[in-house]
């Protein structure tokens, strides 16, 4: 396995899923110039994503066009 190959530059992030809102906090290595005060109250990068698990057809069972 090459050496150095994964990044160490992992941090708390929120992604959002702007279909429905839905928000989580995870780990992750993605750049963002926006933040959001979460729940905790701290303030955390966020990343906005338009399909997540809570808006995709295959998990809501239901289409949109």
């Amino acid at each position: 396995m090459k050496k150095d190959l994964h990044p160490d530059n992992y941090r708390l992030v929120v992604f959002q899923d702007t279909s429905s809102d839905f928000k989580i906090l995870t780990r992750s290595t993605a750049a963002s110039n926006e933040t959001i005060k979460w729940e905790d109250g701290n303030e955390y990068p966020l990343v906005k994503v338009h399909v997540s698990s809570a808006s995709h057809p295959f998990f809501t069972g239901e289409e949109k066009f």
